[in-house]
């Protein structure tokens, strides 16, 4: 076994390699565990037309500044990735590379992490492994057909892939919207069952939404104000990389927009009576999104260009008439089935009492756990809007490696 590290840091993606950086610049000797690759994630659960949401001038990690070409451009998954390794080794930081974590333990102030190259001590104990990594499907998707090929939006690559025939898409957050646009310009026939899920312009008044959500604080709109009434977060509006994608431009594409996929019976998919109600929801999140830009400008006094409309927003919808609610396989062609309906996180490997709840998920407050010593890093909405982003790192890991410091001191 290894000395006692000051912190052992699990995961090597963007949210620990940003601790990691805060961790070597005070000194506070750790380790860096990543299970394959850096960033895995990001090489294995992407598909190929894939390009990050935020601009490459906001998609830096700490210590770094742009001084590209095209600071508003889309980095595709394999230029983060290239990104996220040039950063561990400019900055020297000290990852230990496909040493996947099995086990964590806790006992009198100290952890205990074994992987297949050891075990490993700490003080400290920072989980950045990700909540958006094991995705999950309604408990009814067993069944359906067996003819019916499934798979999630992590395991889809492209629409050559899949099986001849069309696709049903559930979910209209950012992967189903993204992905439902990359299949029918492929050529694919496409069916995509809507959700209650909001929508973003790419561009409004002159600039980047993502870097207007930045400077008006959009971003850091606080946890509490964004759960439900059921108590669930929502999902992320759908936003395209490089332009607006709306279900109405779906549509004019030749998607067929349908209600909420709400299950099967014998030989039909069913769907809700809800696709108006989602197109709407999407409209006017979009409009509320734009309303807080219009206010921050006007408090800030800036002379940003008048608001234009949108094409993707302006054109016309073109949807089923009657609206669809029941599709017979026997006659839709209906091949493949891809699930984007959301992730959570596996911490099934973390054996420490009061760390996770009965579900087996953090029990934390804006990332730090219940239990002295252990912190969540990169969790989807932990603190604010902008958690689980990559804008979101720097802010982020160096409040935990604040607190983590104030802990060794009070402790030393």
């Amino acid at each position: 076994m290894d000395g006692i590290f000051h912190a052992v840091v699990v995961g090597a993606g963007s949210a620990g390699l940003g601790v990691s950086y805060f961790l070597k610049q005070r000194a506070l000797d750790h380790l860096v565990l990543e299970r394959n690759r850096i960033g895995e994630t990001w090489r294995t659960q992407r598909w190929e037309s894939f390009r990050l949401n935020s601009p490459r001038i906001r998609s830096l990690l700490p210590g770094d500044a742009y001084d590209g070409p095209d600071p508003w451009g889309a980095s595709t998954q394999h230029d983060f990735v290239t990104y996220l390794e040039s950063y561990a080794d400019r900055h020297r930081l000290p990852v230990k590379a496909r040493t996947p974590v099995h086990e964590v333990t806790g006992e009198d102030g100290l952890f205990e992490v074994a992987t297949p190259q050891g075990r490993f001590s700490a003080r400290n104990l920072v989980i950045a492994s990700g909540s958006l990594n094991c995705p999950m499907r309604p408990h009814w998707w067993g069944q359906l057909p067996p003819s019916l090929y499934q798979l999630d939006a992590s395991n889809y690559r492209n629409a050559a892939d899949l099986e001849d025939g069309a696709v049903l898409v559930v979910g209209s957050g950012q992967s189903g919207g993204q992905i439902a646009e990359d299949l029918v310009l492929a050529g694919r026939s496409v069916f995509l069952a809507t959700s209650r899920a909001g929508r973003l312009v790419r561009r409004y008044r002159g600039g980047d939404i993502f870097n207007w959500m930045t400077l008006s604080g959009y971003l850091d709109v606080p946890r509490e104000e964004l759960v439900l009434p059921s108590g669930k977060l929502p999902p992320r509006a759908l936003l395209g990389a490089t332009h607006t994608i709306s279900l109405q431009s779906l549509s004019a594409k030749g998607v067929v927009l349908l209600g909420r996929f709400i299950g099967a019976e014998k030989s039909a998919l069913l769907f809700g009576n809800d696709l108006d109600d989602n197109i709407r929801f999407a409209d006017e999140r979009s409009a509320e999104v734009k309303r807080f830009i219009d206010r921050y400008i006007e408090r800030a006094g800036l002379k940003a260009p008048a608001a234009e409309d949108d094409p993707a927003e302006m054109i016309e919808r073109c949807l089923p008439d009657p609206p669809i609610r029941s599709i017979a396989l026997t006659t839709s062609n209906i091949r493949s089935v891809i699930w984007c309906t959301g992730f959570k996180g596996n911490f099934q490997w973390i054996q420490i009492p009061g760390v996770l709840d009965a579900s087996g998920q953090p029990i934390h407050k804006d990332g730090i756990a219940a239990v002295p010593g252990v912190y969540f890093a990169g969790l989807d909405f932990a603190t604010t809007r902008k958690s689980g982003t990559i804008p979101g790192v720097a802010e982020e890991a160096l409040r935990l490696v604040n607190h983590l410091t104030q802990r060794a001191d009070h402790s030393a």
